[in-house]
């Protein structure tokens, strides 16, 4: 969910009251001398502000997140101090995360709910390359960092919350495997798996993590969008990785994403079965056709991606899942 800054919002105030705001977030001296739209994601609008710094210093950039959907603008609030919280407590350098400058939840300085923090280097990876393996290991890697973190009680984030459920799945209209889609449905009509609860991203893929270098010096340089933090089971974070990987590369590098998880040290996952109840929660919320990942990965260069092609590797996956869970 990197931002998007384009197309309709359903709100078309401007940003001048929110510039004014961001000056805030700046030094002495220190100005804005540009705007960048961020592309690549779904649920917010995101602007990279590049500062000039006076006495000749090296100038730097910010990140501007603003939240301009009516239906995001209204869940604004607890998002955006949810993230806020997060960067706060990420400063001691676990996890590579940006770092707050700014935040006004509520719009009451802005034109839109907004925050403010540092840019991070490098960039969000989601071609189908020779690095494809390297980073789904390094994905990996990081996910069971973000799972080993400790926090007290009082830091934890909210209790994980499913996205999708029975009665919601949107089984695409012209199915040729209605039998599935089904079994798929009945499977997650339980309650939930016991778990020991840990720290979740809860929104880790491809698309929030930027990479640097390639080949030997390829490594992770961000893990941004912490707006759907939570605390629960280890499962789903795999999961939603996983699903999201099947569908930029393939069911097979989804099925794979647990066992390269395991190979990096990553928390205990649940059994067969109950692990299977996991993936496939996360897999039915990207039902039919996964727009919300899909139109930000196409303005990202994935232009293959149709949603005839990501509607048939979500039925792949889904078979491939039973096929080795169930």
């Amino acid at each position: 969910m990197i931002g998007d800054d384009g197309g309709t919002d359903g709100d078309d105030r401007g940003w001048e009251a929110t510039v004014r705001w961001a000056h805030g977030a700046l030094a002495p001296g220190e100005r804005i001398t540009a705007v960048t739209a961020l592309k690549g994601g779904w649920t917010s609008r995101m602007r990279r502000l590049d500062v000039a710094r006076p006495g000749g210093a090296a100038p730097y950039a910010l990140v501007l997140r603003s939240f301009v959907k009516p239906f995001y603008r209204r869940h604004a609030p607890a998002m955006l101090a949810r993230e806020a919280g997060v960067l706060r407590l990420l400063e001691a350098g676990a996890v590579p995360a940006a770092r707050l400058r700014a935040l006004d939840e509520h719009g009451a300085a802005c034109d839109h709910p907004s925050l403010v923090m540092t840019h991070l280097p490098g960039s969000v990876r989601l071609a189908q390359d020779g690095d494809t393996p390297r980073r789904a290991d390094l994905l990996a890697a990081q996910l069971a960092a973000v799972h080993a973190l400790e926090v007290g009680e009082d830091q934890r984030p909210r209790a994980w919350q499913a996205w999708t459920a029975p009665g919601l799945v949107r089984v695409p209209e012209h199915t040729a495997r209605p039998g599935l889609w089904a079994r798929a449905v009945e499977a997650i009509d339980r309650e939930a798996p016991a778990h020991h609860p840990s720290f979740l991203h809860r929104d880790f893929h491809p698309g929030n993590v930027l990479f640097t270098g390639a080949g030997d010096t390829l490594a992770v340089s961000g893990v941004v969008d912490w707006v759907e933090t939570s605390w629960g089971p280890a499962d789903l974070d795999v999961a939603h990785c996983s699903t999201a990987l099947a569908l930029l590369h393939g069911p097979g590098a989804g099925l794979a994403f647990a066992d390269r998880y395991r190979a990096a040290g990553g928390a205990p996952l649940a059994e067969d079965g109950d692990h299977l109840y996991w993936r496939l929660l996360d897999a039915l919320a990207y039902a039919p056709d996964a727009r919300k990942v899909a139109v930000p990965w196409r303005e990202l260069g994935r232009t293959d991606l149709t949603p005839a092609l990501l509607t048939t590797r979500l039925e792949d996956y889904l078979q491939a899942l039973f096929d080795r869970y169930a």
